[in-house]
């Protein structure tokens, strides 16, 4: 029975819950860091160059966008293993491997929606671009620029999946107590556990934390139209 005072939940904000929230928040704003580095310059690429093909790439990005996360931990897995292409790096099964698996999974997630944001601004802004002659990268610069609002928010977006997203770090981290386990995983291992003061304290944070965020993707997009006009 579901039975959880808030002396047991207060007393468990004081152990394990700050380092696992702490470690949660490094591995992911460290990966959608990495995807925005990668998704964002990608998804502007191929929202300004037409090339053969580019209808096909289009429908991959935004088919990536639901990529299954435990297809997605399988694959970093086997990448890191001992006999994998990478294994001889010693990986799998520390915050690294964790913040590479969130990176794989969010970078199409980002690259779709900026693809999508850029793609618009172009419509409007492309004839002006050319006329300027500017080089391709600048005119992705520009873009970048002056849509940095939505695309802010396809960042935001990318760190909310990665902050709630289960399945993939706990294939290639572990769930290493100290060392590896963050608020998804922890939430399921101490549900199994029937440590419950532990899980809701860890459920509420997480759910302050993407309650947050969603509200901050909703005020970006709400001054990115405003600016903008929609």
């Amino acid at each position: 029975m579901f039975d959880v005072s808030i002396d047991e939940l207060i007393r468990s904000f004081e152990g394990d819950v700050l380092a696992i929230v702490a470690l949660s928040l490094r591995v992911s704003l460290s990966a959608v860091a990495i995807a925005a580095v990668v998704g964002m310059p990608l998804g502007a690429l191929v929202a300004v160059v037409r090339f053969p093909g580019r209808s096909i790439a289009v429908t991959v990005l935004n088919a990536m966008m639901g990529l299954p996360a435990v297809l997605v931990g399988l694959i970093v897995y086997l990448s890191l293993s001992r006999s994998g292409p990478l294994g001889t790096f010693g990986l799998l099964f520390t915050p690294a491997a964790m913040i590479i698996a969130q990176a794989v999974l969010t970078t199409p997630l980002v690259a779709a929606l900026t693809r999508q944001t850029i793609e618009d601004a172009w419509r409007q802004h492309g004839e002006t671009l050319r006329s300027l002659r500017l080089p391709l990268a600048s005119r992705v610069r520009v873009l970048l620029w002056d849509c940095r609002f939505s695309v802010a928010a396809a960042f935001l977006a990318g760190l909310g999946r990665a902050m709630s997203e289960v399945g993939t770090v706990m294939i290639v981290g572990g769930n290493i107590d100290g060392f590896t386990r963050v608020m998804t995983t922890a939430i399921a291992l101490e549900t199994s556990k029937g440590d419950l003061p532990l899980a809701v304290a860890l459920g509420l944070v997480l759910m302050t934390l993407v309650l947050a965020l969603n509200a901050l993707v909703s005020t970006v997009r709400g001054v990115a139209m405003r600016r903008y006009g929609g």
